[in-house]
């Protein structure tokens, strides 16, 4: 009798990173149980984008949280403040940029933490980069150790002794070119993907925000056409 997968809650947002982590996971041999929130984001196309990738990768779960976004304020992804456009990647890396949300990855992680224990997964997978955009603060490895660390010290079943919690960000070091390569390898469809943050009513990535031009600049260091619908100039 074949033994059962472990299983494995994956942080899906619909972008190009948590695609490829999901692919990561599941070629890694895990049950995956997806995971993807609707906290008031202007790029809430991204949130069908996620649940067509779920359904590609036939996750054994796909949730879908829905977060009041009045608690989301402060962050150009969540409110009427622009969306920075065109800027060079010395920008993009000067400091926190505006489209950081407050505690994001605390708050989506700790869900995750629960939803684990529910589900009976050792294994937590996220997305996080921090080699191509180092402006956000909890996309970095030493944030990512100390909530491990946390994470092991509040749940039952890590006290108990009955599983110890590993959060896995398989793209952390990676650059946005190595992310697209390992995805390609794993045979991710890139065109079921949205990364753009300020996306056209019709879900067209804009092509200029800090997360379009890091992805263009991504697939043409391998030489390869985006295959994302972007917005006619």
């Amino acid at each position: 009798m074949p033994l059962a997968k472990p299983r494995a809650v994956a942080l899906l947002s619909g972008g190009l990173d948590s695609t490829t982590t999901l692919a990561i996971a599941g070629s890694e041999g895990f049950e995956l149980h997806a995971l993807t929130f609707r906290y008031g984001q202007r790029h809430e196309v991204e949130i069908e984008a996620a649940s067509r990738i779920a359904g590609h990768f036939r996750v054994a779960q796909h949730l879908v949280v829905d977060l009041d976004p009045r608690y989301f304020g402060g962050s150009a992804l969540t409110s009427d403040l622009p969306v920075p456009k065109d800027r060079r990647a010395e920008e993009m890396s000067a400091g926190i940029p505006v489209t950081y949300v407050p505690a994001r990855n605390t708050i989506f992680l700790s869900f995750a933490l629960a939803w684990s224990e529910i589900v009976g997964a050792d294994d937590i997978f996220i997305g996080v980069n921090a080699v191509d955009y180092s402006g956000y603060p909890d996309c970095r490895p030493e944030y990512i150790e100390a909530y491990q660390r946390m994470a092991n010290l509040a749940t039952k079943a890590s006290v108990e002794g009955r599983r110890e919690l590993h959060i896995h960000t398989p793209l952390i070091r990676l650059t946005k070119a190595e992310i697209i390569r390992r995805g390609l390898e794993l045979g991710v469809d890139y065109a079921m993907t949205s990364t753009c943050y300020d996306p056209s009513a019709a879900g067209e990535a804009c092509g200029r925000c800090d997360a379009c031009l890091l992805r263009l600049r991504g697939f043409a260091e391998l030489g390869r056409r985006d295959p994302a619908r972007y917005q006619l100039p």
